[in-house]
């Protein structure tokens, strides 16, 4: 099972009921964090998913709205009693940002590790994700993400029966490794089933639509993102700024064939986010305005 919440859903500046930019990726009791705007770890308090789990921050970019509430969050990480590493992963750059704003954060209990992206890059985690990247178009260096969990196939009895392999070398097979018996040499994939469904959770925001965005997010279960404003008669200003308004992410949505859309990041100048839905589940149906602590659980399919 696969958690997803949104801890703000607020561009520019946050609103009484509406903290900025951040998501928590929760799987197999361990947390990724994309985004760390103002009233991050006050959110994450409210939603009770708790902080010493939190392995990797994720940052789009570095303008003060996805960054700022990073040094209360690390000095809370640190208060819950966690010592290991926490990776974090943005632009060229982050090192130099992140030790400016932890000025007010010292003494942390733990490393923090630094993963500057100056290309796009893949990223593997311990826990069997995969975390993609992808340059978009903002006024200073900017990465969508996408992170993707595969699902090995099904191990298969018979098949490992008629090799005669004895029991005690199948979970061997299972987790992937190479078995030599009695001169013989077994690999996983003679015991396995071909790899079913695993999950796509895609990330964007504070961008103009890029082509490449269409297939980064190709087929993702969920694809969270920006729409600014949600009217095309701001479409100039999202022009100005490089951000997108509600029919521009459907758009995106609906080529890249996704499961579902949440639309985030909405301007202060608009309160009310659903009276524009309409407009963006007119081109992609199945769209939906996100709120702060927005959640799903999504499970595997069988």
């Amino acid at each position: 099972m696969l958690d997803i919440a949104l801890l703000g859903t607020g561009g520019m500046m946050p609103l009484p009921n509406r903290f900025l930019s951040s998501m928590l990726v929760r799987y197999n009791g361990r947390s990724i964090v994309i985004d760390c705007g103002e009233g991050t770890q006050v959110s994450l308090r409210m939603l009770g998913w708790g902080f010493k789990n939190i392995d990797i921050i994720c940052f789009t970019h570095f303008h003060g709205d996805h960054i700022s509430g990073l040094p209360g969050l690390l000095l809370t990480i640190g208060n819950s009693g966690r010592t290991e590493p926490v990776t974090l992963i943005g632009p060229k750059g982050l090192q130099y940002v992140v030790e400016c704003l932890c000025v007010i954060a010292r003494d942390l209990p733990f490393e923090l590790i630094f993963n500057e992206l100056v290309t796009p890059v893949l990223v593997h985690t311990d826990e069997g994700i995969s975390i993609d990247t992808l340059s978009v178009s903002h006024g200073m260096p900017c990465f969508a993400y996408c992170l993707e969990i595969p699902r090995k196939g099904k191990f298969d009895v018979q098949a490992a029966t008629e090799l005669g392999l004895p029991k005690p070398y199948w979970s061997v097979l299972q987790k992937g490794d190479t078995v030599e018996f009695e001169g013989k040499v077994y690999e996983s994939q003679m015991v396995m089933g071909k790899p079913r469904k695993g999950f796509k959770i895609a990330y964007c925001t504070d961008t103009r639509p890029v082509e490449e965005l269409v297939s980064f997010v190709k087929g993702a279960d969920l694809f969270v993102c920006e729409g600014i404003y949600g009217d095309d008669d701001k479409l100039d200003k999202a022009l100005e700024y490089k951000h997108m308004v509600f029919s521009e992410a459907a758009t995106i949505a609906k080529k890249a064939e996704v499961g579902e859309l949440w639309l985030t990041h909405f301007s202060p100048s608009l309160p009310d986010p659903e009276s524009y839905l309409h407009i963006a589940k007119e081109i992609f149906d199945n769209t939906h305005c996100g709120f702060d602590r927005k959640f799903t659980a999504l499970q595997f399919e069988e």
